[in-house]
């Protein structure tokens, strides 16, 4: 399998790619697929890193790994080395497999006469595991969270709960599309509550795993133990719940543990995709507990915070992020956190690899394929379409000059919409839009932008609408 883009430092030579993109994936992918299918693997890496070949258990890893994770684990590779990577699979010897939190062991035979002059790659060490197993990640905390307007509202609470957890705010529901920081804000409050109580029993888990920790306690018999962990918590975080949808038995299973910890003023704290009403195939007994608490929004961060972000991050790497290149990547990545961090890599990256200074035209080169699908994607165009089919209006009334109520919001949304994800000008919209004075546009823009805020329901109409947009 071959993958192409750019991203990484390899001074420190090719073992160290299989370790960085193992870091990468773990951080990703939920715990149990990680350990499961990534961490038993074992790589040989060609000098200049353009080739990897992993080493695969048996016949039935292989083709599983092949159909759900080499597509993942080859972009990852391609952002890593900087350009084109080939991806191999190949069934390793006994003698190869690696010891648990140790080297591989030296393979016999070659994997392929190919290969035989690559350097082996150690496996990945195993993770500290922590004495009370809480699972969070010590890296994120309040300090490391840029706040800005888009999750000022949730950082506050978070930090109220973090502060004094048993008591208001109980649940916190955090909801948000990906990769806006819903996931480092929960981790902020494990990890602040743990500095001032360091004997409080805090666990962080994905919804997926819980899913599994309920199946092997059904399997195993295990239900004791399973209400022991889970109900002795003084802080629950669970990430994604929207996993739960459709399984019946971790429903009640979590419902359970909800109520016992509230008995017990244990803090329960979640996060989503959407807001409580919003998800699909979930108890109405389980979503009206979600709702009871405080249910708070983190919205893609605006040009001010996703520029404080790239600056923050560079730093964190131990680069300097120049602001008017800050400026420049905040205006073409306006999607997430976390793409913003991708491009960032990308462009320190591209920046050593060159042996060149962080520059606008050095980060335009480097986010080229980035720049150029977004230009050809998203247009005021594709923008009114798209809104017209969601509201089941005509494209035609975008132009229109009719004023009637379920024509003008979804007009008024379209505006709001075409200044967050173009590049157009306030007047270039306008005139768009059926020739509109700037001012009209503006007005849109604000209105739509206060009432996200506060509408739940619009801001998921809002979310929905921008992930269609983006593909």
């Amino acid at each position: 399998m071959t993958v192409s883009s750019l991203s990484s430092d390899l001074s420190s030579g090719p073992a160290d790619l299989w370790l960085a993109c193992v870091d990468r994936l773990a951080q990703d992918m939920p715990e149990q697929q990680f350990n499961t299918w990534i961490r038993p693997l074992t790589a040989k890496v060609s000098d200049g890193g353009e080739r990897v070949t992993l080493a695969v258990a048996n016949r039935f890893k292989m083709d599983w790994i092949r159909a759900q994770y080499a597509a993942r684990i080859g972009a990852v590779l391609q952002e890593l080395v900087g350009r084109p990577v080939q991806l191999e699979l190949a069934l390793a010897p006994r003698e190869s497999i690696a010891r648990p939190g140790g080297m591989a062991r030296p393979v016999q035979a070659p994997l392929d006469p190919v290969f035989a002059e690559l350097p082996e790659v150690p496996a990945p060490p195993e993770p500290k595991v922590e004495a009370h197993k809480h699972r969070l990640n010590t890296a994120l905390t309040f300090a490391t969270l840029v706040e800005g307007s888009a999750n000022r509202m949730a950082r506050a609470a978070a930090m109220h709960v973090a502060g004094s957890p048993g008591q208001l705010y109980n649940p916190l529901f955090v909801y948000g599309g990906v990769g806006l920081g819903k996931t480092h804000l929960v981790h902020a409050i494990g990890n602040q509550l743990l500095a001032d109580r360091p004997q409080a029993k805090v666990l962080y888990i994905h919804a997926e795993q819980f899913v599994s920790d309920v199946v092997k306690s059904y399997q195993r018999k295990t239900f004791d133990e399973f209400k022991e962990r889970y109900h002795s918590l003084d802080l629950l975080i669970i990430d994604d719940v929207q996993f739960f949808a459709n399984k019946e038995r971790t429903q009640e299973e979590f419902f359970n543990a909800f109520e016992a910890l509230l008995a017990k003023k244990s803090h329960i704290v979640m996060t989503s995709d959407t807001y409580p009403k919003g998800l699909t195939d979930i108890h109405e007994r389980l979503v009206s507990r979600f709702d009871s608490g405080l249910t708070v929004a983190i919205e893609p961060p605006e040009l001010e915070m996703r520029v404080a972000i790239l600056i923050s991050k560079a730093q964190a790497e131990g680069a300097v992020m120049p602001e008017d290149v800050a400026f420049f990547v905040a205006k073409n990545v306006r999607s997430n956190v976390r793409e913003l961090e991708g491009a960032l890599r990308k462009i320190l990256a591209y920046s050593r690899f060159n042996q060149k200074d962080v520059s606008i035209q050095l980060a335009r080169d480097a986010l080229k394929d980035l720049l150029s699908i977004q230009n050809r994607q998203i247009s005021v165009e594709n923008i009114q379409k798209t809104v017209a089919d969601f509201y089941k209006i005509k494209v035609a009334d975008m132009y229109s000059k009719k004023r009637p109520a379920n024509i003008a919001r979804p007009r008024q949304i379209a505006m709001y919409l075409a200044k967050e994800m173009t590049q157009k000008s306030l007047p270039e919209i306008g005139e768009l839009f059926g020739g509109r004075d700037h001012t009209t546009v503006l007005h849109a823009v604000r209105k739509i932008a206060a009432e996200r805020q506060t509408v739940s329901e619009l801001n998921q109409q809002l979310h929905v609408l921008e992930q269609t947009l983006k593909g």
